[in-house]
């Protein structure tokens, strides 16, 4: 069950600053240059590789000595890409932190060997994801674990509190399991803004398969608070100047 071929955008991918409640607070804006679009474009190749190599590997049931030889083959591949890391709290080269845009999000990131990755689009206020699953997110067989709903849910939820302009940090998130999600089928999420509570924003998300969108699999409730300054600075650090997610 390898990853579905979605479309992957050249250049974009990730969500755009509105979506991703982001705000300009002295960042630079990225520079389309020629080379940012190669080089954007080699990280979702990569990704896509990835994503591919890891579900095969989860499904495959080759010989013992064959699985070792690919290992092999990985850990030579994971040194040369160690010859140059970025340190943990650096930005990396293709994402724009003034527009939002993060190409390694676990969730909507195209260079992410982790994310689905999940496309993002607003419709009629209300923020749209849309993604299949493969073995990667397994949990009862053939069906998806659990936390990996309540987690696509928190992003959807989080873009859709951004997009009505109240972005903030997840403080609660309730996930209701109405039935199970299955692997190997488009899925729709859904997620609109319905009350303002002071610094809180309430919010409501839903999964179900695309081709019923009407009949929910998994439902959510959540609250997103918008932080003061000390408060971001206390949970995050000096970055947290750099999102939008202070009163």
């Amino acid at each position: 069950m390898p990853p579905s071929d979605e479309p992957r955008p050249a250049i974009g991918g990730a969500p755009d600053r509105p979506l991703a409640g982001f705000r300009h607070r002295g960042l630079p804006e990225a520079e389309p240059t020629a080379e940012f679009a190669d080089r954007r474009e080699a990280v979702a190749q990569l990704g896509d590789a990835l994503r591919d190599l890891t579900s095969r590997a989860i499904g495959s049931e080759v010989p013992a000595d064959v699985l070792r030889s690919v290992a092999e083959d990985a850990q030579r591949l994971a040194a040369v890409l160690a010859e140059r890391q970025r340190r943990l709290d650096e930005p990396s080269s293709v994402d724009d932190l003034h527009r939002g845009q993060r190409w390694f999000n676990p969730v909507v990131g195209w260079g992410n060997a982790v994310a689905p990755p999940m496309h993002v689009e607003i419709v009629d206020g209300a923020v749209i994801g849309s993604c299949t699953l493969d073995w990667r997110y397994e949990g009862p067989p053939t069906y998806a674990h659990g936390g990996i709903s309540a987690m696509l849910l928190d992003q959807v939820m989080g873009y859709a509190a951004a997009a009505a302009g109240h972005p903030g940090v997840t403080a609660r998130l309730e996930v209701r399991y109405r039935s199970t999600v299955p692997l190997g089928q488009p899925l729709r999420l859904q997620a609109r803004l319905i009350d303002v509570l002071g610094v809180r924003a309430a919010l409501q998300g839903s999964i179900s398969l695309a081709s019923a969108p009407d009949a929910p699999l998994v439902q959510a409730e959540g609250r997103f608070l918008a932080l003061r300054q000390e408060q971001a600075t206390r949970l995050f650090g000096a970055r947290a100047a750099d999102h939008n997610l202070v009163t």
